[in-house]
């Protein structure tokens, strides 16, 4: 069988299947416990939290680990929202978000953001034309999936952002 689906999750190099089954049978503790064998794995955490933002360039306190992609989305775009609601309440999206993005959007808007949907073409592309008709004085989020998880469509991430460069407006690309 030829799996195509690496958008929604990708077969692990064997090292990294092995560096995973060592180190969750050795230390499989809960980091928040108090004792000594939680603490352990708290460490090992914490040393996994400094390795990433090094590699990210920034601090290890800007990291949030959630458990999947849906928390991720709810934890970036309602936090967004609310936080910066005082210099607009205009969301941008696309008709074919992932359902973990268009039922956020759905709740924002019961609670008075407006939301712009793009159409997208028979590709399943949105056209960066529409984007920058949206795009508005008020407008505090663009959410964008970058490859579409179900026609494995390519969003114009990179014009999308360059548009953005003179906006105040954040960029969710998922």
């Amino acid at each position: 069988m030829i799996y195509l689906d690496n958008s929604a999750t990708t077969k692990p190099y064997s090292v990294v299947l092995e560096t995973y089954t060592k180190v969750a049978s050795r230390y499989f503790a809960n980091p928040s416990s108090l004792h000594a064998f939680g603490q352990k794995v708290r460490e090992l955490h914490e040393e996994a939290r400094k390795q990433i933002a090094q590699l990210l360039g920034v601090h290890s306190d800007e990291l949030i680990f959630t458990s999947g992609g849906t928390e991720s989305n709810n934890l970036a775009l309602k936090g967004i929202a609310h936080r910066y609601k005082n210099r607009g309440r205009h969301l941008i999206t696309t008709q074919v978000e992932h359902p973990s993005v268009k039922e956020v959007m759905g709740e924002l808007e019961k609670e008075g953001f407006t939301v712009t949907y793009l159409p997208v073409d028979e590709q399943g592309v949105i056209r960066v034309s529409d984007f920058e008709h949206a795009l508005r004085e008020d407008t505090i989020l663009v959410s964008v999936m970058h490859v579409n998880n179900e026609v494995g469509s390519i969003q114009p991430i990179q014009e999308i952002s360059n548009r953005l460069s003179k906006h105040q407006a954040f960029f969710s690309c998922g």
